[in-house]
């Protein structure tokens, strides 16, 4: 893909993302969800199942799934409607028990922590402190993931739904960029010695390890 085309699907991703969060928030500080709200609570899991049925060969079968559960969804909207706010903490803990999950299970069983393979993409062979330092970053964030989830289950249980809207919509993802530049420094002066290259360059790996290839 040419970078000009890639920049531009992740400015729009980037935009999307936005303005998703701030429709949520306009929708759980107003009061009243309405169809936009039900709307919202369920694009998500549209979305997750339109991708989800492109690398499957079960194509036609899914988009049946989905357009009769599309259909029920219409016929229940102003229940999902009554019920957006706990649907968007749903969508909320879902996605931060995934990330926790993710780096949580390759800590144990023997696996090969999650962060120790961002580094073997990016470096090759790592040096003994080098993989202790990994498994510890691994380490730091799953606990991350699992402390953003206990704040965002408190919040929206002891707090008015608009303070929750703020933190999930305008304060997770600043919150996650700063663990990206805080473990980078700390990085730096731990492994003093090693190649440090770009604060994303493992995640630039993993991206390019994922994409189909031919």
């Amino acid at each position: 893909m040419p970078d000009i085309l890639r920049t531009a699907r992740g400015v729009g991703v980037a935009v999307a993302i936005a303005a998703y969060a701030v429709l949520m928030h306009h929708v759980n500080a107003s009061g009243r969800p309405g169809i936009m709200g039900a709307f919202l609570a369920m694009a998500p899991v549209f979305l997750i199942g339109l991708a989800m049925l492109s690398n499957t060969r079960w194509r036609l079968g899914g988009l049946l799934l989905l357009g009769v559960s599309g259909l029920l969804f219409w016929r229940v909207w102003s229940t999902i409607a009554h019920h957006s706010g706990l649907l968007f903490w749903i969508q909320d803990m879902g996605l931060l028990l995934t990330l926790l999950a993710t780096f949580g299970r390759t800590l144990v069983g023997g696996r090969t922590p999650l962060c120790v393979t961002f580094a073997e993409m990016v470096h090759g062979p790592l040096s003994a402190a080098h993989e202790r330092y990994a498994r510890q970053v691994t380490v730091a964030w799953a606990g991350f993931f699992g402390l953003l989830a206990a704040i965002s289950t408190l919040l929206f249980l002891l707090t008015p739904l608009t303070v929750w809207s703020v933190y999930a919509n305008f304060m997770v993802l600043p919150l996650v960029a700063l663990m990206f530049v805080a473990e980078y420094l700390v990085r730096r002066r731990v492994l003093s010695d090693a190649s440090h290259g770009h604060i994303l360059d493992a995640v630039n790996a993993y991206l390019k390890s994922s994409r189909p290839h031919g």
